[in-house]
């Protein structure tokens, strides 16, 4: 599945029914809620109404902005994994590119190991290792100024 990154207009318009139709429910939810608690809070606080129409301007244009990731977060807890990012202008060449990219890759994959911890080389140290380099801006302990 190829999730567009960038700013969701219908996201921001009709927030709930964009996470209704790409069925986001808990995000649906969390959202419902949310709103429920804020309204709840403006009659509370007495919040005027200029300033209710200006914060709920700024949920829908988080919501509007972070739809993308909202939909990657929902796809990562289903299981899914990512296989890579790709820049296209549209749908159509964002596939031809990763496909382009992915298929020599998995004809010439290695097959996975039995250990699924990474494997560590030993650390290599650049320059002379005497005691008293110190790292960063300051002087050496006992040295001119």
């Amino acid at each position: 599945m190829f999730v567009r990154d960038g700013f969701h207009i219908w996201a921001f318009v009709f927030a709930p029914l964009w996470f209704l139709v790409h069925r986001l429910w808990l995000a649906f939810v969390v959202y419902a809620l949310g709103s429920a608690f804020v309204g709840i809070a403006f009659v509370f606080f007495r919040v005027p109404t200029t300033a209710q129409s200006v914060i709920a301007l700024l949920i829908a244009l988080l919501i509007g902005f972070e739809a993308s990731s909202i939909r990657r977060w929902t796809l990562t807890r289903r299981h899914w994994t990512t296989l890579g990012f790709v820049v296209g202008e549209d749908a159509e060449m964002a596939e031809r590119r990763f496909f382009a990219e992915w298929a020599p890759r998995t004809n010439n994959a290695p097959a996975p190991s039995a250990s699924t911890e990474p494997k560590y080389s030993t650390a290599v140290q650049l320059g002379s290792s005497a005691p008293s380099d110190v790292i960063g801006l300051f002087p050496e302990p006992g040295g001119r100024r």
